[in-house]
């Protein structure tokens, strides 16, 4: 409740939550939109560690030998992890390489007798691939529509979207990157991989999927948010580098892009999940060289090895290659800002009208993207093959069948090939292998290039948003390489031989540069791009054009998945508050309207009050022996479903229950657990006779004691940067104290071990002595308990 008054101060998210659903909202639609529904809403994820009885009862139970067995389960699962998303990658990329491979051969084989028929057929294919995804996504999966990563995004942010981690989202992401990436729409894997990651992270962790009866006891050990969102994290990195062989990027992907928190144990972990998609990706691809998987072979992953290309590059070149930056930039924020509005009006008019409008939107899309990438080539004249140069290795022209470089494509004469065929009509990855090539010199025509350029960026900005699983690395490398390699050309011609160019090297720094206008990653992008280029030497320069590409983007808007998530409705909270929030304080921010229980509540009033709002937490007072009101905690709605549900803890009279009375046996820590991405229990499913609902409930051995205060005057930054950086879903917002207790500096937290590991020693006295109070007064619930205890300093 306090969590969503907070957010109406921001200026930031206050838009993205004027668009939560409410009662009345729900599930997202196929497009990863809000759509109206009455089962399910947008919810806070708890990361806080609630520590209440339940909390105390299971630590009590816990020794040395379980928390040693349950940080081995931690690594044993990011090890399952990276099986799991290494497998998934490797059947993902051996379907598309052979579907794609098994269409373009048989197109090859028939345009040798009639270009007509090979015409016919390959749209055909792509119409049936096609099909395939969107009806999967449409009919099975909505939530796998999309990249999923301004999902996952929000996810580790915080925000509990139903869906988007379930058993068939998974499903729908595989099958549906498969058929939509090779049906030869304008997008990529790369995106999709990343949720299909995180979704094999989210079901290890709450033990597989109970409703098609995929689950396993022994798995169910993670049960809160926090340690999910630790699996998520590493599933996230694993994504990335399972798409692109690149395991420190996946790293610094998860750290730089998805997550709003970090801490170096977590570190470990997903570098250890990186590396064993790694070693299971490469493992795959060894085993596939020898040819066992058809058309898939050593060029089927992501990577375009340009070692042997440029190997220095001098002064005069940093001009052009800025240039190239600011280009990116340039586009990369065009892009974003298109996509925004082709998404919008999709959402608001196109898709309200059913799955069918879907469906048709996409195979009508396909069929477009097949017009043209057949048919413009045919319009292109063929150009003589270039001199054979025996170092090269690159054959003019390929043989009938064959992609790659220096296609033959509708040419009259044996040594011809078409320039625009070898880019246009060839699958995404071997495309942009040509354009990274080096010893081509001359190879595209600058028409050509523009061409392509043209036409693939519009058909990127009309695919992005549609009802398939869609990534945009992949196309925004293309797009960028395509007019990197048009710089190249016109430097070049410009220094004339003087200097040793590559045209394929501002290729690179075309695809960094737009990647970097677009999605505004600097760090993780740059060691990407030299991961899976192999090429240390172009490091400087891949990082000056991401600075340029960067800040000229942020000039205009936001990243991509910034935009996206805004146009989901998931209420980010970025990394710095907004300047305007310097002026306000934690008293504007947090609205009036607080609804409280007393310890000691009538059922028929929790039923009432959860009915008539959907606040998701509360505060619990008490009275004093003075007679004072106290605030002893906050509840969650959640909770109080869970204990509505059971009736358990009911009891005839209104007084509080005795403090020492044991609750282990009534109810754990995982009764309370909501299932990741899911509806989780509602008030309409909770049934009381009209004997319950006269009853009455204790709160005070579950609620949170513990609940984070802050000052009604303190500035909303400081509130915003301590709910952002601890993951809280709520904050008291309290009256100027009357009094301190005591003070903590850092010598209070410093903490040392007796030799004989049986007790603490607290480094001040005053700690000492509070420490030795506490104890003595125990968990009773009468004990005054000021609103403010201490102060950091």
């Amino acid at each position: 409740m306090l969590s969503n008054h907070l957010h109406n101060g921001i200026e930031g998210p206050k838009l993205a939550w004027s668009r939560l659903p409410n009662s009345e909202d729900g599930e997202p639609d196929t497009v990863g939109l809000i759509k109206k529904s009455d089962k399910s809403s947008i919810e806070s994820l708890d990361y806080e560690v609630i520590e209440n009885h339940a909390y105390w009862d299971e630590q009590a139970q816990r020794g040395k030998l379980y928390v040693g067995y349950y940080v081995m389960v931690k690594w044993f699962f990011a090890l399952l992890i990276g099986i799991g998303t290494g497998l998934a990658a490797v059947f993902i990329n051996l379907s598309v390489e052979n579907f794609a491979g098994w269409k373009f051969a048989l197109t090859f084989a028939i345009i040798q007798k009639s270009y007509v028929a090979g015409f016919l057929v390959y749209i055909l294919i792509n119409l049936v691939l096609v099909f395939s995804s969107v009806y999967i996504v449409t009919q099975f999966a909505p939530a796998a529509a999309g990249s999923g990563i301004p999902e996952i995004k929000g996810y580790l942010n915080g925000v509990d979207m139903p869906g988007i981690l379930l058993f068939r989202t998974l499903i729908g992401k595989i099958f549906g990157s498969i058929g939509s990436v090779g049906g030869g729409l304008a997008l990529g894997k790369e995106g999709p991989l990343v949720h299909t990651g995180a979704c094999i992270a989210s079901l290890l962790g709450q033990g597989g999927s109970s409703k098609y009866h995929l689950r396993s006891r022994w798995l169910q050990i993670f049960n809160s948010d926090r340690d999910r969102r630790d699996l998520v994290t590493c599933g996230c990195a694993a994504g990335v580098s399972a798409a692109f062989r690149a395991p420190v990027g996946g790293v610094l992907f998860a750290l730089e892009e998805v997550t709003s928190w970090w801490k170096s144990q977590l570190m470990w972990r997903v570098f250890f999940t990186s590396a064993i998609v790694a070693v299971v990706v490469r493992t795959a691809m060894g085993w596939c060289k020898s040819g066992k998987c058809g058309h898939f072979g050593s060029g089927g992953f992501i990577i375009w090895d340009i070692s042997d290309g440029q190997e220095d590059y001098s002064f005069e070149e940093f001009l052009p290659m800025a240039v190239i930056g600011v280009i990116g930039g340039l586009l990369g924020a065009l892009f974003n800002q298109l996509t925004f509005y082709i998404a919008y009006w999709r959402r608001n008019y196109l898709h309200k009208n059913g799955n069918r409008v879907k469906i048709i939107e996409a195979c009508l899309i396909s069929l477009i993207t097949s017009i043209i990438s057949f048919g413009l080539p045919l319009l292109r004249k063929c150009s003589p093959c270039p001199e054979a140069d025996p170092d090269s290795g690159i054959e003019c022209p390929r043989p009938p069948g064959m992609y790659g470089n220096y296609v033959n494509f509708y040419c009259s004469k044996d040594k011809e090939y078409n320039d625009l065929a070898t880019i246009f009509f060839n699958t995404q990855d071997d495309a942009i292998r040509n354009l990274f090539s080096a010893k081509t010199i001359h190879e595209y025509s600058a028409q050509s290039l523009l061409t392509f350029l043209v036409m693939f960026y519009s058909l990127a900005v009309v695919t992005f948003g549609t009802a398939v699983p869609a990534g945009q690395f992949v196309p925004g490398i293309m797009i960028g390489s395509t007019y990197g390699r048009l710089v190249g050309m016109f430097v070049v011609k410009v220094y004339n031989k003087k200097l040793n160019i590559e045209e394929g090297t501002y290729a690179l720094l075309g695809a960094a540069s737009f990647l970097g206008g677009s999605m505004r990653m600097t760090v993780s992008l740059c060691v990407i791009m030299v991961e899976i280029t192999n090429n240390l030497k172009l490091l400087p320069l891949i990082m000056l054009v991401l600075l340029i590409s960067k800040a000229v983007g942020d000039a205009f808007n936001e990243g991509l998945y910034e935009e996206q998530a805004r146009l989901r409705s998931i209420p980010l909270l970025e990394s710095r508050p907004k300047y305007q929030m310097r002026k306000m304080t934690a008293k504007e921010a947090s609205g009036k309207r607080v609804i409280s229980f007393p310890r000691v509540v009538k059922v028929a009033d929790v039923v009432s009050i959860l009915r008539s709002n959907n606040h998701n937490g509360f505060p619990v007072i008490d009275h004093a022996r003075n007679g004072e009101t106290l605030v002893i905690g906050l509840m969650l709605r959640s909770h109080l479903l869970v204990l509505l549900q059971s009736k358990v803890d009911f009891q005839h009279s209104p007084l509080p229950c005795d403090p020492r009375e044991s609750r282990s046996i009534r109810h754990t820590i995982s009764e309370f657990v909501k299932p990741a991405s899911s509806k989780g229990l509602s008030i309409h499913d909770v049934h009381l006779s009209s004997d319950d609902l006269e009853m009455y409930i204790d709160l005070a051995p579950f609620l949170n004691p513990s609940p984070y205060i802050v000052p009604e005057d303190m500035s909303l930054t400081k509130v915003y940067n301590l709910f952002r950086q601890l993951g809280l879903r709520h904050i008291f917002v309290v009256p100027r104290p009357s009094r301190v207790i005591g003070l903590i500096t850092r010598k209070d937290l410093l903490i040392e071990e007796n030799e004989d590991s049986a007790s603490m020693e607290l480094q001040s006295t005053s700690v000492r002595a509070r420490h030795r109070d506490k104890r003595k007064v125990g968990r009773n619930g009468d004990v005054e308990r000021p609103l403010l205890t201490s102060l950091l300093v």
